[in-house]
């Protein structure tokens, strides 16, 4: 759907915005807005500005990756209804209107707004400049190297103002069509977990159970796996590989003749693929280079991380060379099996549960030892069957992988839709106010 412009505008002395409609006006944030100071009561619970633009009580959304002060020194109280701004976040777009009452550290500015400020309409304003860049650049071109965005320094920024109402009409127009394109959204990602999920359960069953349905099954002499076709064997990985253990950071290089080369991480080490848009690089022992150096046809897998890290990789094609490898990284080098069969031995659910129980857990983080990865069960159907499940299961692979890459785009565009909605509405450039006479001649 597409939306007019206002019938005119004026020119504007704002830097991001050079005009906006005639009967807009512009208002530095201060006047719209009182910074408050309130001191918190006993039984508030913290309030948390997240990326997304949501600001409520913390135990809401997640507990895990903050830290608890000590000591609650300089906690504010925060009221539903207040414009909240995280001081070193706000760049990536913390910015937004509690949900909730509660209280938060110092590093918030905590606002209330004048009566003729709607405290969402100016939040929505001030993400969308956040997220534009704009609030960057402002800190960097106050404090060099910061990104902070200080109630200083926000507080006096020229800022459009519509009438009271059309600030409520751009709102209540922005709830309803990015909840409407919220829902597609989801809709892809849900279509991209289920594609993930069949990814998985075809790996898991042709490593298992092969592509011959008739065959006859054998107890494995593993318990948790079950029945395999009668002709093939398992083994411990040991037996048919070595896994090869990377290089740790911090090492004392004092007195030896040392060398600078990539490594991969376990950022690099993706689930089905290996990312080298970012590829660090590591100073270490030049006797130690060929030690943890990769060779084509490795399954590099990770030792922990995230739950869902842990065990998953792809096979090492010598993309870089020479290039070497984190301890966190393992380097699985066939010596009984193929790199394409142990590859998908490694991404299939049984090898995933058995990382799991293996491993050594704390919150949300698991870590396996090279150990326990050289003791896992390997199925081994006799090689050309190998091979030919490598293929068949690659290009049912492919087809979904082509599926997922359509998902994720849609999810882009649906975002960038979003995001540029939102930056037209709040802006002036588009006029919404025939939509919501629309909407309520419709109710």
């Amino acid at each position: 759907m597409s939306f007019p412009a206002y019938p005119s505008y004026t020119a504007t002395d704002i830097v991001w915005c050079s005009q906006l409609p005639s009967h807009w006006i512009t208002r530095r944030l201060k006047t719209l807005f009182q910074l408050m100071k309130r001191h918190p009561e006993e039984g508030d619970k913290i309030v948390t500005a997240f990326r997304d633009g949501q600001v409520t009580l913390r135990e809401r959304r997640r507990e895990e990756g903050f830290t608890n002060a000590l000591q609650e020194i300089g906690y504010q109280r925060v009221l539903a209804g207040d414009l909240v701004i995280h001081a070193m976040d706000g760049f990536a777009g913390a910015i937004g209107v509690s949900d909730a009452d509660g209280k938060s550290t110092p590093v918030y500015s905590v606002c209330t707004p004048a009566l003729n400020a709607d405290a969402r309409y100016f939040a929505l304003l001030l993400r969308h400049m956040a997220l534009s860049g704009f609030v960057t650049a402002l800190a960097k071109g106050v404090r060099e190297r910061s990104t902070d965005f200080r109630w200083s320094d926000a507080s006096v920024l020229d800022l459009p103002c519509p009438p009271l109402s059309e600030q409520r009409e751009i709102v209540s127009f922005l709830d309803r069509e990015t909840a409407k394109i919220d829902a597609l959204v989801e809709e892809q990602r849900r279509l991209i977990e289920l594609l993930k999920e069949k990814r998985q359960a075809v790996i898991s069953h042709a490593v298992t159970k092969g592509l011959d349905l008739t065959a006859p099954i054998k107890d494995s002499g593993v318990e948790w796996l079950g029945g395999v076709p009668a002709h093939w064997s398992v083994a411990p990985l040991r037996y048919v590989a070595r896994v090869q253990t990377g290089v740790a950071k911090g090492k004392d290089l004092e007195g030896r003749i040392a060398r600078t080369v990539p490594y991969l991480r376990v950022a690099n080490v993706q689930d089905g693929h290996i990312d080298l848009t970012d590829v660090a690089e590591i100073e270490i022992a030049e006797h130690d280079v060929s030690r943890y150096l990769l060779r084509r046809g490795d399954v590099l897998m990770n030792e922990g991380g995230d739950f869902d890290k842990l065990g998953r990789g792809d096979i090492w094609q010598g993309q870089i060379d020479p290039c070497v490898h984190q301890n966190h990284v393992f380097a699985v080098r066939p010596t009984g099996v193929s790199a394409e069969w142990l590859n998908l031995i490694t991404s299939s659910s049984y090898a995933q549960q058995y990382f799991m129980t293996r491993s050594k857990q704390s919150t949300n983080l698991a870590s396996i030892s090279s150990r326990n990865v050289m003791n896992l069960p390997v199925v081994l159907p006799p090689p050309s069957e190998q091979a030919s499940l490598v293929a068949r299961v690659g290009e049912i692979v492919l087809t979904l992988a082509e599926m997922r890459e359509t998902a994720e785009g849609a999810v882009k565009l649906l975002q960038e839709r979003r995001a540029a909605l939102i930056s037209a509405a709040v802006t002036g450039k588009i006029d919404v106010r025939d939509a919501a006479i629309q909407r309520a001649e419709a109710a």
